[in-house]
C-alpha cells in the first residue's frame, strides 16, 4: 500500500538538468478570465445542458445546483491543494505528493482522458450556432475550430487573457439575453423546477426518477469542471498562495450563476414539455423574439465554443508539460513535450494535445460524453481523498489556503462521489476501467521499477512566494 497512499512528503526531484520553469506573468483578474473562459459557461449551456433537458426535464435545474453545491466543497479541496502544491501539474502534483506517486498517477491519467475530450465535445458544437451562416459538418466545424485553438495556444498566455476575455464578455452576454427573454416569456411557475418532468413522445410526459437525476450528476460536475483550470495555471499566477484559492472559488461563483440562471429562465419559459426536452435552446431564444436576436445568439455562442478551444488547449497541453518535466515517459517523449517555444508555451505538447483532439471531433459524441462524466467523478473522488492528507506532517505547517470543516468536507465528497460514480452507465465505466487498467499496467511494467528516475514529481523553486 505504501504507493498508493504513502505518509505525505515530498518527492525527490528529478535528476538531471534544471527543469525549465513557465513564467508568472497573470494575477487574479487574468487568470480568473482564462479559467471562466474554461469553463465556458455558455458554451457548456447551449452544448453540454441540452443533453440533460432530454433526460431530465424540469429537473435539469435541481440537478444542476446539487451539482454545484458538490462543487463548492471540491473547489475547497482544490483551493487548499492548490496553493500547497502550486504546479502546472494540477491534480496528479497535489495527490502524488500528498497520497502517493501511484494515486498521483491514476489522477493524471483520468485527467489526461477528460482534457483530451472536453476539447472535442465542446468544439463539435460550433456546427449548430454557425447554422444561421453556414451549414458545416459537426465533425468538420470541431476539427477547425480545434484547429484555430491549437494555433492560439502557441502565442503568450497573457496576450490569450485578454483575447478569451474579450469572447467571455460576448458568451456572458448570450446567456444574458437567454435569461432575459426565457423569464419574459415564462409559461410555467418556479414550482415546475421541484416537480421533475420529461416528454416522451407523442404528447406524453413521465416523471424523473431520483436515479435519473444521481446518474445526471456526472455531467452536472462536468458542467462547472473548469473552475480546475486555476491549479493548471499556478506556476503562471502571482502570488500563487493567495491567487490561486481566489480564482478557483471565483470562477467557480460567477460560472454557476452565468449557466443556471439561464437554465432557470429556459425551463420556466420554454412554450411546452417536448420543446424543453427537445432542449433547442436556439429554437426557443428565435420564437421568443426573432431571427436576428436568434442569430445573433448563436454566433455569440459559437464565439464562445472557439473560446472554450483556445483556453482547454492551453491547460491541457501544461498537463503534459508537467507530465514531462517530470519524467513520466521515455526520455524522447520528455524531451519533446517539455520545449517551450518563444512565446514562453510549450509548443510541442499545444500540437499533441491540439490535432489528436481534432481527429477526437470524428468519434461517437455519446461515448465522450459518458467516458468524461465517469472521468470527472473519478478525479473529484482521489483529489477529496488527497485532501485527507493535507495536514499531516510537513504539510500541517506548510502557508497555505485552508479550507472550512476540514476533514469532514472530504469525507462528505468521498461517500457521495463514490455513490455517483457506481451509478454510471456500465458501457462508459468499462471504457474509463479499461483504460485505467492499461494505465496501471505501465506504472507496473514502466514507472516503478524506475522510480529513482521516472514519474519524480517536482514543485518550482519559487513555489512559496
Amino acid at each position: 500500500m505504501t504507493d498508493t497512499l504513502s505518509a505525505p512528503h515530498a518527492l525527490a526531484p528529478a535528476t538531471g538538468p534544471t527543469p525549465q520553469k513557465l513564467k508568472r506573468s497573470i494575477g487574479v483578474v487574468g487568470g480568473t478570465l482564462l479559467t471562466l473562459s474554461c469553463v465556458t459557461p455558455a458554451s457548456t449551456l447551449f452544448v453540454v445542458v441540452p443533453d440533460l433537458f432530454s433526460g431530465l426535464g424540469t429537473f435539469t435545474a435541481l440537478t444542476i445546483a446539487i451539482g454545484s453545491l458538490l462543487c463548492i466543497g471540491v473547489a475547497f479541496c482544490y483551493s487548499e491543494l492548490g496553493t500547497l502544491i502550486p504546479s502546472a501539474g494540477g491534480e496528479y502534483a497535489m495527490v502524488s505528493t500528498l497520497a502517493g506517486r501511484l494515486a498521483g498517477w491514476l489522477v493524471f491519467v483520468l485527467s489526461l482522458l477528460v482534457v483530451m475530450i472536453v476539447p472535442p465535445v465542446i468544439a463539435m458544437g460550433t456546427a449548430d450556432y454557425l447554422a444561421p451562416v453556414v451549414h458545416v459538418p459537426a465533425p468538420l466545424a470541431g476539427a477547425g475550430v480545434m484547429l484555430l485553438a491549437t494555433l492560439a495556444g502557441l502565442l503568450d498566455l497573457r496576450a490569450n487573457a485578454w483575447i478569451t476575455g474579450v469572447f467571455l464578455v460576448l458568451e456572458v452576454v448570450a446567456a444574458a439575453v437567454v435569461a432575459v427573454l426565457g423569464f419574459a416569456h415564462s409559461e410555467r411557475g418556479m414550482d415546475a423546477l421541484a416537480h421533475g418532468q420529461v416528454a416522451t413522445g407523442g404528447g406524453g410526459h413521465s416523471a424523473v426518477t431520483a436515479g435519473l437525476v444521481i446518474s445526471g450528476l456526472a455531467i452536472a460536475l462536468f458542467i462547472t469542471q473548469g473552475f480546475s483550470t486555476a491549479v493548471y495555471l499556478s506556476e503562471e499566477l502571482e502570488n500563487p498562495r493567495r491567487n490561486v484559492a481566489r480564482t478557483v472559488l471565483a470562477t467557480l461563483a460567477i460560472s454557476t450563476a452565468v449557466i443556471l440562471v439561464p437554465v432557470v429562465a429556459i425551463t420556466v419559459g420554454a412554450p411546452d414539455l417536448e420543446t424543453l426536452t427537445s432542449g433547442d435552446i436556439s429554437g426557443m431564444v428565435t420564437a421568443w423574439s426573432n431571427s436576428a436576436v436568434g442569430t445573433f445568439v448563436s454566433l455569440c455562442v459559437a464565439l464562445a465554443i472557439v473560446n472554450a478551444g483556445i483556453v482547454m488547449v492551453i491547460q491541457n497541453s501544461r498537463v503534459l508539460f508537467a507530465s514531462a518535466r517530470d519524467k513520466a515517459w521515455p526520455d524522447p517523449v520528455n524531451n519533446a513535450l517539455s520545449r517551450l517555444g518563444r512565446f514562453g508555451s510549450p509548443w510541442v505538447a499545444t500540437l499533441v494535445v491540439g490535432v489528436p483532439g481534432a481527429a477526437l471531433c470524428f468519434v461517437n459524441l455519446d461515448t465522450l460524453y459518458g467516458v468524461t462524466g465517469v472521468s470527472v467523478t473519478g478525479m473529484y473522488l482521489l483529489v477529496a481523498v488527497a485532501a485527507l492528507f493535507s495536514r499531516r506532517g510537513a504539510h500541517g505547517g506548510t502557508r497555505a489556503w485552508r479550507m472550512p470543516l476540514w476533514p469532514a468536507v472530504p469525507v462528505v465528497l468521498i461517500a457521495v462521489l463514490g455513490y455517483v460514480l457506481v451509478q454510471q452507465d456500465t458501457e462508459y465505466l468499462l471504457w474509463t476501467g479499461g483504460i485505467t487498467a492499461a494505465a496501471t499496467l505501465y506504472w507496473a511494467l514502466y514507472l516503478r521499477p524506475r522510480q529513482d528516475s521516472r514519474w519524480l514529481v517536482s514543485l518550482p523553486e519559487d513555489a512559496g512566494h
